[in-house]
C-alpha cells in the first residue's frame, strides 16, 4: 500500500471537522480584533484556499475538477448577490430600532425579547436554531412551489459541486431565504454579535457542503447539513433532490420528515431538466420572462 493512502484516509475522516471548528475558532480571534469583519474575511479565504486543495487532493467526484464554463458567473452571484445581501443584513443589525420602526409597529417591545445575559454559546445556538426553522421553509418552499423555483433552479442548475460555486444563488432567492430567517432574529432583539456569528456559521457550513472533497462525516450527518447530504440534495432525482433542506442543521429535516441519508455513497447525478441562460445578467433576468420561464423548468415553447 503506498505510504500516501493513510494520509488520505485520515484526512477524509478529519477534514470537516478541522475545517469547520477552526474557521469558528478564527472567527472567535477575527469577532475580538479591532478589525473583526477584515480578520473574518481573511479566516473565511483561508478555509476556502483549504478546501481548494484537498479538492485535488482527496476529491469525492474525479470528474467535478473539470471546468464547466459557469466559473465566472458563480463567483459573480457570490460577490454581488448573496455576498452583498448578507453584509446588507449586518448592516441592519448595527441599527436595531431602526428594522424595528420597519418590520415591527409595535414598537413596545423595545427588544427585550432575547436572552442577552445568557452564554453567548448558548445565544448562537438559539439564534442558528430560530434561523434555521425559516432557512428550512423557504428552502422547502422553493422546491415545491413553481413560483419560487424559478429563481431557485439556478442554484440547483450546477453540474458539479465545488467550493466555488456555494454562494449560486438568485438575489429573489436570497432575499426569501433571509426575509424568513433574519426577521425573527430582529423581532426579538439579537445583538450584533448574535447577527456575525450566525453569519460565520452559515459561511464555512455553506463551503463544506459544497465542497468536491471525500470527507467521512459520520454522526455529523445527523446535526449538520454536510457533504454527504447535500450531494443528495443536489440528485436530479426528485425523490432524493426534495430532501435535506436544512442549510446549517437538520434538526428540521427529522422533525419534518425529509431527512434523507440511505447507506450509499450519495449521488453524484445532479442539475436540472431545465436549461439555464448562459452569463450573469441573463441568469438573473430568466426567471421574470414567460419564455425563460419555461427554459428553467424544461417545457416546450408553445406551437411545438
Amino acid at each position: 500500500m503506498s505510504k500516501i493512502e493513510p494520509v488520505k484516509r485520515v484526512l477524509s475522516y478529519c477534514s470537516w471537522p478541522l475545517v469547520f471548528f477552526s474557521g469558528l475558532a478564527g472567527s472567535y480571534f477575527s469577532f475580538s480584533s479591532d478589525h473583526p469583519m477584515v480578520a473574518f474575511s481573511a479566516v473565511y479565504l483561508s478555509a476556502i484556499a483549504v478546501l481548494f486543495g484537498l479538492e485535488r487532493y482527496i476529491p469525492y467526484e474525479g470528474r467535478w475538477l473539470q471546468p464547466d464554463g459557469e466559473t465566472a458567473n458563480d463567483i459573480a452571484h457570490t460577490l454581488l448577490t448573496k455576498g452583498l445581501l448578507e453584509i446588507a443584513t449586518l448592516l441592519a443589525a448595527i441599527f436595531p430600532m431602526l428594522a424595528a420602526s420597519v418590520l415591527q409597529p409595535l414598537a413596545t417591545l423595545q427588544f427585550s425579547l432575547w436572552p442577552s445575559a445568557l452564554p453567548m454559546i448558548i445565544q448562537i445556538v438559539l439564534a442558528v436554531t430560530i434561523a434555521e426553522f425559516g432557512l428550512y421553509w423557504s428552502h422547502r418552499i422553493a422546491h415545491e412551489k413553481l413560483f419560487f423555483w424559478r429563481f431557485h433552479a439556478l442554484h440547483h442548475s450546477v453540474t458539479r459541486l465545488w467550493v466555488v460555486n456555494t454562494g449560486r444563488f438568485h438575489v429573489v432567492d436570497s432575499l426569501f431565504k433571509l426575509t424568513l430567517s433574519q426577521i425573527p432574529l430582529y423581532l426579538l432583539g439579537a445583538p450584533l454579535q448574535v447577527f456575525w456569528w450566525l453569519a460565520a456559521v452559515t459561511a464555512f457550513i455553506g463551503i463544506l457542503t459544497h465542497c468536491n472533497v471525500d470527507m467521512k462525516t459520520g454522526p455529523f450527518d445527523f446535526v449538520f447539513s454536510t457533504p454527504r447530504l447535500h450531494r443528495w440534495h443536489h440528485s436530479q432525482e426528485i425523490r432524493e433532490g426534495n430532501t435535506n433542506y436544512g442549510e446549517n442543521i437538520v434538526v428540521f429535516d427529522l422533525l419534518f420528515g425529509t431527512y434523507f441519508n440511505p447507506d450509499r455513497p450519495s449521488s453524484t447525478d445532479i442539475g436540472i431538466k431545465g436549461q439555464i441562460a448562459r452569463g450573469f445578467l441573463p441568469q438573473l433576468a430568466q426567471p421574470f420572462t414567460k419564455e425563460g420561464v419555461r427554459q428553467i423548468l424544461g417545457r416546450r415553447p408553445k406551437g411545438n
